[in-house]
């Protein structure tokens, strides 16, 4: 079995069948495997290098790929913290500091996290920090810096996805506070982990199913919400959910603390900086991986809907509704998944006016990077081969990859100072940076 996947590229893909066990290999939505079943196996494949990535490269000839930062074991997430300095997130615990263009040495922080499977240390977002009394150095450029962890409750010793609060001072990371405690049992995939501050300032996280089925994924008679498949929305400085989230503004209310369900797992989320809205990637199980809009109130229709409504064989009264939710059709959804990661709206003319405010995508099975324009209303994608929005053919597939060779995408940051396009390769830990020729 390990040298099939080996052969495979190292990606598991849902299609691959153990004959002489009977195990069936899900395909991967994220970072690692989603079976039990695989755990051995994951073990063991962290113990070889992964292959040696293609040549990286980008259609548009006036642009550059160059390697940025190597060195890096396994990165998840990375974050500016200023022009100069960013911090780069390792799965099995470490943040890392790129200062100047150079991996530091020793890490920023150490945290005792669960890594199995896709578990881990998984997302990053910086915050501005105003409130400087509370700082014990003041003179620093001070920043608040979450991140999204699985690791064991010190009470309970029980596994939990974590939100803390630290504040960036300078040269390390200190003061951790608690701001949102969520499920991270049975899992051990889906644990989604993106976390972003929004265009409105609260703090913005996905979380996957889990593995339940519950309510949250739309199944009526199942267990009451759990927070899990979900994308929240709470307050930076406390984890208090936004006053005028879609679903409750009772704070005793699980609801209210949710901005959208039925969401299997994500890799992927960002908003429009012209608009303001919410977009995200999602993946689906042996079919219909799927960029979407989220707007308040937004039920992405899992465990019923995966892709186009009019293909699933079901109808919005198949879905779990809860007061102020609703249901939308991907803006384009993938039939043979490629594992969808980050997402991210270039808001920026340093790679050309013709990028300005549009879409890039990667992906974690293939090491593309895709590239999209967005329609004048900026509610989809300018898809003239792609007309009912599926990419269902090796044609249509190949009308969008921008970039190949990236070894798996698992984030995608837009540069503040330069304007440049970053992407973290897991796989090859490394990030690259593509600029003019």
């Amino acid at each position: 079995m390990l040298s099939s996947i080996l052969i495979n590229n190292m990606v598991f893909r849902n299609d691959l069948i153990n004959n002489n066990t009977g195990i069936h290999m899900e395909k991967l939505n994220g970072f690692f495997t989603t079976s039990l079943t695989l755990v051995l196996a994951t073990a063991l494949l962290f113990q070889y290098q992964f292959p040696l990535a293609m040549a990286q490269s980008v259609n548009d000839q006036s642009l550059n790929v160059e390697t940025f930062v190597e060195g890096l074991n396994l990165p998840t997430s990375m974050a500016f913290l200023d022009s100069n300095n960013i911090l780069v997130l390792e799965k099995d615990g470490l943040v890392r500091l790129v200062s100047n263009g150079q991996l530091q040495p020793q890490p920023v922080l150490e945290l005792p996290v669960d890594s199995q499977s896709e578990r881990g240390v998984l997302g990053i977002a910086v915050q501005e920090d105003t409130n400087t009394n509370n700082n014990s150095n003041q003179n620093m450029d001070t920043k608040n810096v979450f991140l999204y962890y699985t690791a064991a409750d010190q009470d309970t010793d029980e596994l939990r996805n974590k939100v803390y609060k630290y504040i960036w001072n300078g040269q390390t990371l200190e003061n951790p506070t608690l701001i949102l405690s969520l499920p991270a049992i049975p899992g051990p995939n889906h644990d989604g982990g993106k976390i972003m501050i929004g265009p409105d300032d609260y703090l913005y996280g996905v979380i996957g199913d889990l593995n339940h089925d519950g309510m949250l994924q739309n199944f009526q008679d199942g267990p009451n919400p759990d927070d899990t498949g979900i994308i929240f929305r709470i307050n930076t400085t406390d984890g208090v959910p936004a006053p005028d989230n879609p679903f409750s503004t009772d704070q005793d209310d699980p609801l209210s603390k949710y901005f959208a369900y039925g969401i299997r797992n994500s890799f992927g989320l960002t908003f429009d900086p012209v608009t303001k809205t919410i977009w995200d990637t999602e993946n689906g199980p042996a079919s219909n991986d799927e960029i979407n809009i989220v707007e308040p109130g937004f039920n992405s229709g899992w465990q019923t809907i995966m892709g186009p409504i009019s293909s699933s064989g079901n109808t919005e009264e198949d879905l779990v509704s809860f007061e102020g939710s609703y249901y939308a059709d991907p803006v384009l959804t993938w039939l043979d998944p490629p594992a969808l990661a980050d997402i991210e709206f270039l808001n920026s003319t340093s790679l050309g006016e013709g990028y300005y405010n549009n879409v890039f995508v990667g992906d974690y099975n293939n090491g593309y990077l895709y590239y999209f324009e967005l329609n004048a209303n900026r509610n989809g994608f300018i898809l003239d081969n792609i007309p009912d929005l599926i990419v269902d053919n090796e044609e249509e597939q190949e009308s969008i990859v921008f970039g190949s060779g990236f070894g798996s995408i698992t984030d995608i940051v837009t540069g503040p100072d330069d304007g440049f396009l970053y992407l973290l390769s897991h796989a090859n830990g490394i990030i690259y940076r593509i600029t003019p020729a």
